[in-house]
């Protein structure tokens, strides 16, 4: 009998669109004669199962009923019952066996869902809730993986309604730095600084949104990011890939709208990739990781600092992953379908 998969994508951030876009391409390249693939749009409250019937769903379904959910109306679709985490249909329960999420952000990528479905059982793809909660905040990340002996810029982190003193950071860290709520992502609410007069409105501005942030210098060099996945006792380590842009930094527009280069393998000595994927490798394993993470760097001469962890990378067929898949000559078919058959 197939196992029936609950692909959850959506979520509660600016990065529900994106998100969607991910799983329909995860959902795209999921073996069907191994595997039912359910939809589900989350978003709030509502986990709506889009294709209930187990059939294709139609192209422009999970974005009108994000678009109509966000708007206080009724999304299409079954909701899911979160009390065993199943649904109805044609009169009959369906229980999902395993759970694959691609949401980007809040509840997918903070160890919320992960919570939940730890409590219900229910096996899925990424890192635990523990570990998921960890790399969400730079701020406990950084913390967490500095006693590794893992490079990274100087920070300062502030939490709202603490007090803080633009020149004393600025004598600390330098200028310019960035200015960065430490729980979010996509590069959503973050400020390049150039000046210190400038530091208290970046600061308030994120506080608008988040209840803390995480200012740090900049160091200027190359964005190098690399990706790593579970392949039963074995961890397989992707090219290493270089992003160019012409923008400040690699912010939203620069990821999505087609404002940066994405070269993989990226142009750099053979042992430089090799040191990049070792301490990818070295933080995945220290932190507990699993499934599929992605690890950000900026790479000054010959030195490595860590930026991020990323513990569910983008999908669609333009994202960094994909690219890094089909460069290591694996077709992202054949990928996705390691990443299910290694969930437990």
């Amino acid at each position: 009998m197939k196992k029936k998969i609950a692909l959850i994508y959506g979520g509660n951030s600016e990065e529900a669109g994106i998100s969607i876009q991910s799983g329909r391409n995860v959902s795209r390249n999921i073996n069907r004669e191994k595997y039912d693939v359910y939809e589900v749009l989350l978003r709030g409250v509502d986990w709506l199962v889009l294709n209930p019937s187990g059939e294709d769903v139609e192209e422009e379904l999970p974005q009108r009923c994000l678009d109509a959910l966000c708007a206080g109306a009724v999304g299409a679709g079954v909701q899911v019952d979160k009390s065993d985490f199943s649904f109805v249909h044609d009169g009959g329960k369906v229980k999902f066996d395993m759970a694959f999420i691609m949401i980007h952000g809040t509840p997918g990528e903070n160890g919320l869902l992960q919570g939940y479905l730890e409590m219900m059982g229910v096996p899925y793809n990424t890192c635990s809730a523990y570990v998921s909660a960890i790399t969400f905040d730079k701020h406990s990340c950084k913390r967490f993986i500095e006693h590794a002996g893992i490079r990274m810029a100087k920070d300062v982190f502030i939490r709202r309604g603490s007090g803080y003193n633009p020149q004393e950071i600025v004598a600390e860290l330098g200028l310019p730095v960035f200015v960065k709520p430490t729980n979010g992502g996509s590069s959503f609410g973050i400020t390049k600084v150039k000046r210190v007069e400038d530091l208290e409105a970046a600061v308030e501005l994120v506080f608008k949104e988040y209840d803390s942030v995480i200012i740090e210098e900049s160091i200027v060099g190359r964005e190098l990011t690399n990706g790593i996945y579970q392949d039963g006792d074995k961890l397989v380590k992707l090219p290493v890939t270089e992003i160019v842009t012409t923008r400040e930094f690699f912010d939203y527009e620069a990821k999505y709208l087609g404002e940066s280069q994405e070269i993989c393998p990226a142009d750099i000595p053979c042992g430089l990739t090799a040191r990049i994927q070792e301490t990818t490798e070295k933080i995945y394993k220290y932190m507990g990781c699993s499934g599929l993470v992605r690890m950000d760097y900026i790479v000054r001469g010959e030195e490595i600092f860590f930026l991020e962890t990323n513990t569910v990378p983008g999908m669609t067929p333009m994202s960094l992953v994909p690219a890094q898949v089909r460069a290591a000559g694996i077709s992202v078919g054949e990928f996705v379908n390691t990443l299910i058959e290694n969930i437990r």
